[in-house]
């Protein structure tokens, strides 16, 4: 079976940015598992996975624009301290927030805290890895059918069938 739309694909990957350090890995036997066409990974890593079949490897260089986003300087803003209800958080420190959207749902997202001034916090609200190039070493471990259950939901389920929503 190859990877395709609608399919669960099982993944080992490792990722840097260009410069070799491992920023990000999938975990010795478990590999990150997801709904080929859903969404779940970023555009260009899931285009470059389509057709391949189960062991097969490959490194994949995903551009900025195809990965997290170009980043954009409007994503850095400036708030009150009042904003941070657990005290305010040091430079450098990345921050879960909760977004409110035009269609009334939320959002979680992380943000960076840049700067600490005396009454503002300086935000950016733009991905940690918006407007880097992804490189991407990843073999495929397993592809399956999706339950109709992942089909509806949008996403792989674990294999007892636990999920978040």
């Amino acid at each position: 079976m190859k990877v395709a739309k609608g399919l669960v694909v099982g993944l080992d990957y490792k990722l840097h940015v260009g410069d070799g350090k491992i920023i990000d890995e999938s975990l010795p036997d478990d590999p990150l598992q997801y709904l080929h066409g859903s969404g779940q990974i970023v555009p260009g890593l899931e285009s470059a996975l389509e057709g391949m079949e189960v062991g097969q490897s490959k490194t994949v260089v995903v551009p900025a624009a195809e990965g997290y986003g170009e980043y954009d300087p409007a994503g850095v803003e400036e708030v009150p301290h009042s904003m941070f209800r657990d005290g305010v958080p040091e430079a450098g420190a990345e921050v879960p927030a909760t977004v409110q959207l035009e269609d009334g749902g939320e959002e979680e997202l992380l943000l960076t805290v840049k700067e600490v001034k005396k009454d503002t916090v300086v935000i950016d609200l733009n991905h940690p890895l918006a407007g880097k190039t992804l490189h991407f070493d990843v073999t495929v471990k397993e592809v399956r059918a999706a339950t109709p259950e992942e089909l509806e939901h949008g996403h792989a389920h674990d294999p007892d069938g636990d999920h978040d929503h």
